[in-house]
């Protein structure tokens, strides 16, 4: 389901991140916050495409259900 998240222990301390890549699943929804305009998240992460942010958002989702708000 979630093809492009990946986890290495040594990486960016073993969290959830895109593609092998050293970038985060927290730091992708925290840009699209920052980001609202699409274009202005992939000018600025262009490594990033249209399902690395889907499957992060939806990660994040998946993964807050039993967090403490």
């Amino acid at each position: 389901m979630f093809d492009r998240i990946t986890w290495e222990p040594g990486k960016m301390n073993g969290q959830p991140c895109i593609r092998g890549m050293r970038l985060t699943v927290r730091r992708v929804v925290a840009a699209v916050a920052l980001y609202p305009d699409r274009q202005d998240l992939f000018r600025n992460y262009p490594d990033l495409d249209e399902t690395d942010v889907q499957q992060a958002l939806e990660f994040a989702a998946a993964n807050s259900v039993n967090s403490p708000l």
